[in-house]
């Protein structure tokens, strides 16, 4: 098995409210991708694939890092639909969309549990799917030849890690509350099982000009 390192994509439309709008880097999430690729090339950090996601956000963000590998684009790496998820919960049990940030603290593990519980009808995919289809990618992703980059989005990175660590629905809802854009999160197998080696590193963003661009929204 080869290690990998999966990366939040660049900070997206945070003012957005559905899945469409949100899906494409703002001018920072460019900064950020190529500040990412810059640190990648200077550290010599080897890499022999690459993988994303299918979304807009995914594909700009390995672009703007210019790894100089060629992509391989899975759909099983994309995110959840979390706006779509909120809103059939709003209308569903009345739980309204945050209008602050603060107020994702509550809203987040709601909407996992909710989801989990089945209790969100005509969901775009259940629980169950959203946590296999995330097994599987890596699966098959650990079983190639090389250390590999996964430019994905928070939520899946937050429910790999709840894989690792056997974690439930509260811790896993403050890991995806902490991740930062652009942000590296590696995995080792140790033991046959995935050992978490690396969380939320942002070396490209860690000096005193680029502290405003650690974002999480």
């Amino acid at each position: 098995m080869s290690h990998i390192t999966l990366i939040r994509h660049g900070q997206a439309n945070s003012g957005a409210k559905d899945e469409v709008s949100y899906d494409k880097l703002s001018p920072l999430g460019h900064e950020q991708a190529a500040w990412l690729g810059d640190h990648l090339r200077d550290s010599e950090t080897h890499h022999t694939r690459l993988y994303t996601g299918t979304l807009t956000r995914h594909i700009e963000t390995a672009e703007g890092m210019a790894t100089g590998l060629e992509p391989i684009r899975d759909p099983r790496l994309n995110e959840l639909e979390y706006f779509t998820l909120a809103s059939l919960m709003e209308h569903q049990h009345g739980i309204p969309f945050p209008l602050e940030q603060g107020a994702f603290t509550d809203h987040l593990p709601t909407v996992f549990q909710h989801w989990q519980d089945g209790m969100i009808e005509q969901a775009p995919e259940s629980w169950e799917n959203f946590h296999t289809r995330i097994e599987d990618a890596l699966q098959e992703i650990a079983a190639g030849q090389g250390p590999a980059l996964v430019v994905t989005s928070g939520g899946l990175i937050s429910m790999v890690m709840a894989q690792a660590m056997g974690l439930g629905i509260p811790a896993m809802s403050r890991i995806a509350l902490a991740i930062m854009h652009t942000s590296m999160h590696r995995l080792f197998p140790i033991g046959g099982h995935w050992s978490p080696v690396l969380f939320n590193a942002v070396p490209h963003l860690d000096r005193p000009d680029r502290r405003s661009a650690q974002t999480h929204i």
